[in-house]
């Protein structure tokens, strides 16, 4: 399965919750099912009650402080007029990476479940449906950039990826309560220490809007 991308997380009603529950025991327990297939049928009868496959991202970032939060969209000579911000803003985006597209598509495709893209800041959080972020691509409102990502081990890859504006997702959440960091690190086999940082507290209050995303998902699905 390991060559195989598929969304991180499957929403259900929650009417369905016991029969998810059994289906998922069945197959071993939620520890398992990232390694059971599409064609299996307990997996087949999961994906017939799933109403959104979620791709999941982060950011370490306080997206209402970010220095061009707030700016509307405008004509951008490098975009050829549509709408876009300077090169250089710095905004809340939805991350895609181009790596992942091809399967994200052949994922939705064979399975008829729709995916959205989720990504979570400190503060707040947006969502898109993958099909929507496919239009802004295919219409060149949104370029791909190249990122530097680094490993565990310390070995650094660059990808092609797309940051779509907030402006053109939905507003999945907002934090609630106090959120405390507190550092953290792993070790990994090689003895390399790896620092980081970890949220501890608080939680992410969907918005009506995501909640409206959700049912019209659930609607399409019947």
């Amino acid at each position: 399965m390991g060559n195989i991308k598929r969304p991180d997380i499957l929403v259900f009603r929650k009417t369905d919750a016991n029969f998810v529950s059994d289906i998922v025991e069945k197959l071993g327990g939620d520890k398992e099912l990232p390694f059971i297939p599409e064609n299996n049928k307990g997996m087949r009868a999961l994906l017939s009650r799933t109403i959104v496959g979620v791709e999941c991202e982060n950011s370490l970032w306080v997206a209402k402080q970010m220095p061009n939060y707030g700016t509307p969209l405008s004509p951008q000579k490098r975009l050829g007029g549509k709408p876009g911000l300077k090169k250089t803003a710095v905004v809340p985006t939805i991350i895609l990476k181009d790596e992942d597209l091809a399967s994200l598509q052949s994922w939705q495709t064979a399975t008829g479940v729709p995916i959205h893209v989720w990504h979570v800041f400190h503060d707040i959080a947006y969502g898109i449906s993958l099909d929507n972020a496919l239009t802004l691509l295919d219409s060149s409102l949104i370029k791909a950039t190249e990122q530097i990502f680094q490993a565990p081990g310390g070995a650094t890859t660059r990808k092609q990826i797309y940051k779509i504006y907030y402006h053109y997702g939905y507003k999945l959440a907002e934090t609630q309560g106090e959120v405390k960091l507190k550092a953290d690190s792993i070790v990994d086999k090689n003895g390399h220490i790896l620092p980081f940082v970890r949220f501890e507290g608080g939680e992410l209050k969907l918005s009506n809007e995501a909640l409206q995303e959700l049912q019209a998902c659930t609607e399409r699905r019947r």
